[in-house]
C-alpha cells in the first residue's frame, strides 16, 4: 500500500451504528432440566449490512460452565447459538482489521431466558429479544480506510473539510460495495431483530454517557479511599452458579 494512503485525515470521523444482543426460545416439549432455551448471542449492523468491512474477528465468553467457554468467530455473521438453562452476563470483544483500529472493543451483553411478566408466558414461537444500539466511532481515519468505506451503507462517512483533498484513486482501486454472507437483511432471526431510530438512539447514548461518567468519576473516589488496602479475595455464593449444560 502506498505510505501516503495511511495519513491521517484530521478533524474526520467515521461510525458504524452497531447493535448486540440476544434472542432465546423456550423449547416447549423438547426443554429439558439443562436445555430449557436454545439462544443466539450476536453483533449485527444496526442497518442489517456485512460489518466485517471493519470487524476482524468477535470472540465470546460465556459462562465456564460451557465446554470451551471462549468461542472466537473470524467469519461474518458473526454470532454464535447455545443451548442452556440459566441467565449470565456475556463479554462481547470486537476485533478490528489492522488499517481500522488497534485497539479492541469490549462489550456486555445480559443473556436473558425469561420474558417479563407483562409480556404473557413462555411461548416457543415468540422469542426474548434483549438487544443495545452504539455507535462504534472512530476518529481520525487514514485515507485508505476512509476510501475502503465511503460507499459502504453500514458506515457513516462525513464530507472531508475544506482544504482537505484525496489522493485520485484508479477504477481498479475502487471496489463497489456488494451483498456479502455478512449481510444479515435476510438472517432467519431477522423477523426478530429490533428498529432502531437514530436519532433517538442519539439522546439515550448521551443520557448514557453522562451517567457513565457520573458512575466513573464515584468509582475513583471510592479506589481512592480503597487505596492503601490489603487485597481480599472474594468468594461468590449463590444459587444457579452453573449456567451452562451437562
Amino acid at each position: 500500500m502506498d505510505a501516503s494512503k495511511n495519513k491521517k485525515l484530521k478533524d474526520v470521523e467515521i461510525s458504524f451504528p452497531i447493535v448486540y444482543g440476544t434472542i432465546s426460545f423456550w423449547l416447549g416439549k423438547k426443554a429439558s432440566e439443562y436445555h430449557s432455551h436454545r439462544w443466539t448471542v450476536y453483533v449485527r449492523s444496526a442497518n442489517n449490512e456485512d460489518l466485517s468491512v471493519i470487524v476482524k474477528r468477535v470472540v465470546f465468553q460465556l459462562h465456564p460452565s460451557f465446554q470451551n467457554p471462549t468461542r472466537v468467530v473470524e467469519q461474518p455473521p458473526f454470532e454464535l447459538s447455545e443451548s442452556g438453562w440459566g441467565e449470565f452476563e456475556i463479554a462481547i470483544t470486537l476485533y478490528f482489521h489492522s488499517d481500522v483500529c488497534e485497539k479492541r472493543l469490549d462489550l456486555f451483553h445480559q443473556l436473558k431466558l425469561y420474558p417479563e411478566e407483562e409480556a404473557g408466558p413462555q411461548s416457543t414461537k415468540k422469542p426474548v429479544v434483549v438487544e443495545t444500539y452504539d455507535e462504534i466511532v472512530f476518529p481520525e481515519p487514514t485515507e485508505a480506510f476512509f476510501q475502503r468505506v465511503q460507499n459502504h451503507p453500514a458506515a457513516n462517512v462525513p464530507r472531508l473539510p475544506p482544504g482537505i483533498t484525496l489522493p485520485s484513486t484508479s477504477s481498479m482501486e475502487i471496489v463497489p460495495y456488494e451483498k456479502k454472507r455478512g449481510d444479515t437483511k435476510d438472517h432467519h432471526l431477522s423477523q426478530w431483530f429490533s428498529n432502531f431510530s437514530e436519532a433517538d438512539e442519539l439522546l439515550k447514548l448521551a443520557a448514557a454517557r453522562q451517567q457513565v461518567q457520573a458512575h466513573i468519576a464515584k468509582l475513583r473516589r471510592q479506589l481512592s479511599i480503597m487505596e492503601g488496602m490489603p487485597q481480599q479475595s472474594k468468594v461468590l455464593s449463590g444459587p444457579g452458579q452453573q449456567f451452562g449444560h451437562i
